[in-house]
């Protein structure tokens, strides 16, 4: 048997001022690093020196929620591979912009589609944005300009399948910490969640899920 665990990042400045983010970079508040200390607390018991690698996004909300649930585990070591696959979905024009508000210019019904369903994208940006030095090694043609979740899959998951499906096969402990659209994302995949369905999951913030495995990834259980 075999485990990966997945973790949203603990609480950031973005979050508590309810503001969009996605490809923004936003820190941690206090809040979230102790969110992200307790969850490293909850898994030291069953999963000390267990863990093989982890994997996070490029965004420092997640990177920093990772150091702090490697440290409670005492695993600095262990390697830590950043991917931008691993990013939040890219909210593209909503970015910046506070949620109440949004609700008030677009109306809820069309903000809790672009927030909660499977392929409704938000209002795009008119060009990609290069400005943020942590992707300027991305070709631009991998640089959204406004991404649904299926978007966000479809850029996900081939990361998964190529670097942490070996790693599971190889029977080594695997942990994602990431963001809330992403972590649905692969929710959705590994659980064979339908479209209609993934709208009701709610992932929050540095509770960690443990998936189980055979040796053939198979899904035995998720706590």
């Amino acid at each position: 048997m075999v485990s990966l665990i997945l973790v949203r990042h603990g609480q950031s400045v973005a979050n508590e001022e309810n503001i969009y983010t996605g490809w923004t970079d936003s820190p941690l508040t206090p809040k979230g690093e102790n969110q992200a200390k307790i969850a490293g607390q909850l898994l030291s018991n069953s999963f000390h020196d267990q863990i093989a690698e982890y994997h996070t996004s490029l965004l420092s909300r997640a990177i920093k929620t990772s150091y702090i649930i490697q440290e409670e585990l005492d695993d600095l070591a262990k390697p830590l591979t950043k991917s931008w696959r691993l990013n939040e979905r890219h909210y593209g024009a909503l970015r910046g912009l506070n949620k109440d508000y949004t609700r008030e210019k677009y109306g809820k019904h069309e903000v809790a589609l672009w927030r909660r369903s499977y392929k409704k994208r938000p209002p795009l940006l008119g060009r990609p944005d290069e400005t943020e030095k942590m992707y300027k090694y991305l070709d631009i043609k991998s640089m959204p300009v406004g991404e649904s979740l299926e978007d966000a899959t479809k850029r996900l998951i081939p990361y998964f399948q190529d670097v942490i499906a070996p790693r599971l096969l190889d029977q080594k402990n695997q942990m994602i910490v990431a963001h809330g659209s992403t972590i649905r994302a692969l929710i959705k995949y590994i659980e064979d969640i339908s479209d209609e369905d993934i709208d009701g999951v709610e992932v929050d913030n540095a509770q960690p899920i443990i998936y189980e495995f055979d040796d053939k990834l198979k899904l035995i259980d998720r706590k």
